[in-house]
């Protein structure tokens, strides 16, 4: 889809061959060439191969693809700070199901999930997502994190999805998995560098009465969380909590850092986004808009009063505004690639 671009893919021991002197590699591409570096964990050094691209042959176009974030593994020793753009690739978005891939049953994107060939297909195999997942942890966790204990692991991973979208509690993942309290802090890092899972930390600053700790967990994709837990129909009592999950992956396209926010009086706001000129924006999930209370926003505004108040829902074609007990509310159901849609 790139014109004019040079493919390598690292999977290859013949290009492993060729990077192994890269002055000589880039010195036989066209000069003002685009390069791109598809599975780049699997050579030894890619770093240098990046950072020698970057430094010495700075007209080149470099993309480099892999299957973790290579900056927490031993074999990316340079963070090449100032010289990189990182890329999130979420699972297929909601508004590109309606927009690019003409999918218009919302149960169906919950239930298969955003893996493009799970989504497209014809029915869900659960074989394939077993699969997926056995490869996962072979290429990505046992290799790049050095993971041994594959059945602890995997464990972890299912009560993790099992959990999605609720408090994420260390003490009885530990239990539950038969591993210790360290290995399975251990392995939610790698999981979340992986992206395998999202933690979203609660938002503090303003008031004593706010929840400062106990993070939540997402699952990354709904087609495993709905697979792990069974939900082979999707009922009205689950399109809640999966909808939450599409609408954490705009936020975190839009906006990279995500929160939520509650108080000891359990007053809660499904999600915080912060904006560029420091306003901070409340979204709140709902299937239906017409449920959506202002009761949690009107004390989250006594502490942050500056900022928008959104309300995601995927019934709405056409954004709108509505005013509840004097509070504004932006009832939409996606987000632009600038952050969320401006109205």
């Amino acid at each position: 889809m790139i014109p004019d671009a040079v493919y390598f893919n690292c999977d290859l021991p013949s290009i492993a061959r060729q990077l192994e002197n890269p002055e000589f590699f880039y010195n036989n591409l066209r000069k003002d060439a685009t390069v791109i570096f598809d599975e780049i964990h699997r050579i030894n050094n890619p770093s240098g191969i990046l950072k020698i691209g970057t430094d010495e042959y700075p007209q080149l176009k470099i993309l480099a693809t892999g299957s973790s974030t290579l900056a927490a593994t031993n074999k990316f020793r340079d963070t090449l700070t100032g010289r990189k753009i990182n890329l999130f690739l979420p699972p297929v978005l909601w508004n590109e199901c309606r927009n690019d891939f003409d999918i218009l049953d919302f149960d169906e994107r919950l239930r298969r999930g955003g893996l493009p060939e799970f989504l497209l297909s014809d029915n869900k195999k659960e074989e394939l997502y077993t699969e997926w997942i056995e490869s996962y942890y072979a290429r990505d966790i046992q290799e790049l994190f050095s993971v041994r204990n594959r059945s602890g692991f995997l464990k972890l991973l299912n009560l993790l999805f099992m959990q999605s979208g609720g408090v994420l509690e260390i003490t009885s993942l530990s239990r539950e998995s038969g591993l210790s309290r360290p290995t399975v802090m251990s392995h939610l890092e790698a999981l979340t560098v992986a992206h395998a899972i999202t933690i979203v930390q609660p938002f503090f600053g303003g008031g004593k009465k706010e929840i400062v700790k106990r993070p939540k967990v997402y699952g990354f994709d709904t087609g495993f969380v709905t697979l792990i837990k069974g939900w082979n129909e999707i009922r009205e009592s689950d399109r809640g909590l999966l909808w939450e999950h599409l609408v954490l992956d705009m936020l975190r396209v839009s906006y990279g850092n995500v929160y939520f926010w509650t108080d000891k009086a359990r007053n809660e706001i499904d999600f915080i986004v912060k904006g560029k000129g420091g306003e901070i924006h409340t979204i709140e999930c709902k299937i239906n808009p017409d449920k959506y209370s202002d009761r949690a926003i009107k004390k989250f505004r006594i502490y942050y009063p500056e900022g928008k108040n959104y309300c995601f829902s995927p019934q709405v074609v056409n954004p709108y505004k509505i005013s509840k007990n004097g509070t504004e509310v932006f009832i939409l159901s996606v987000a632009d690639d600038d952050g969320i849609k401006k109205l």
